[in-house]
């Protein structure tokens, strides 16, 4: 190792398949551009590759602050699977004992919940309706935003007339879900990429694609803002289950069939929490090479 290199652990880990690296600022000193540090290492040739990148740091908010990076670098307000994750490394690092504490996010404080050996379940809070703080063009007033048109190129539309239709809710990030007749079929990185940046979205929009099964299931492809289509995805999944039921297609109690697994979402009432409950697992843990500016 030259003279101007260290080493920095870090852990990988996943909840239904979505991965993340996590850096712990509490043990180490982290590099100071920790956006371009998450570029370097969730590539997924170059690096050591990974949905997200998220930080363990100290807060004076909450018992923990957790911040998130995306792999291009842009820092982002919330992840459900993350959270779950999350909160297995403190336990499994030895920061806390505790089966339910507050996180810092810049969403706001969110509240895991250990729910039995590799599952948490995670106060999600409630879900943001209004259009102008989801944030999004579409709708008006105090919303919803439930089955309005959007403009697409014809080509993306699935009855070439250049529309889709889509509802949109914010769980602390702003998420687009599209009923389709079979997600499988659906091309999502095309699709996925046009939305996230459409005008009508000024903060970008991570996508949900769904096909409901019954009113106590669905299916659901993601695709994540600066991350591409994932396995799975906990906000959305949260927004998938909101705008379902505002929509009439599910009950207050669904899981979200994702590539990577499965989450349950609740939704007792429209002025209740959204609670999630998932898996979270660690994959494995090493050490990487990195230069010596720091800052914790």
């Amino acid at each position: 190792m030259s003279s101007n290199q260290r080493s920095l652990r870090f852990t990988k880990m996943h909840g239904a398949g979505n991965d993340f690296v996590v850096l712990d600022a509490l043990r180490d000193d982290l590099p100071e551009d920790l956006s371009a540090f998450a570029r370097q290492i969730a590539h997924r040739r170059f690096g050591i590759g990974c949905d997200q990148v998220l930080v363990v740091r100290s807060s004076n908010l909450a018992d923990f602050r957790m911040e998130i990076f995306n792999p291009d670098g842009g820092q982002v307000e919330m992840c459900g699977n993350g959270i779950r994750a999350f909160f297995k490394y403190l336990r499994d690092a030895g920061h806390t004992a505790a089966d339910e504490l507050d996180v810092e996010t810049l969403s706001g404080v969110v509240r895991p919940r250990w729910a039995g050996e590799g599952r948490v379940t995670v106060d999600m809070g409630r879900p943001i309706l209004v259009p102008a703080k989801i944030p999004t063009t579409l709708g008006q007033g105090e919303g919803p935003v439930l089955d309005v048109e959007l403009d697409l190129p014809a080509t993306l539309s699935p009855d070439g007339d250049g529309f889709i239709r889509l509802s949109s809710v914010s769980m602390g990030n702003p998420h687009a879900i599209i009923e389709v007749p079979d997600v499988d079929e659906v091309d999502v990185a095309q699709c996925g990429a046009h939305i996230e940046h459409h005008p009508a979205f000024p903060n970008r929009v991570n996508v949900e694609f769904i096909t409901p099964v019954s009113r106590t299931r669905i299916r659901q492809r993601t695709w994540e803002r600066g991350a591409g289509e994932t396995l799975a995805c906990g906000t959305g999944a949260c927004a998938v289950a909101v705008s379902s039921i505002l929509r009439g297609v599910a009950d207050r109690s669904v899981v979200i069939e994702l590539r990577g697994g499965e989450l349950e979402i609740e939704w007792a009432d429209n002025d209740a929490h959204v609670f999630m409950t998932g898996p979270a697992a660690e994959v494995f843990s090493g050490e990487i090479s990195v230069g010596e500016t720091t800052d914790r």
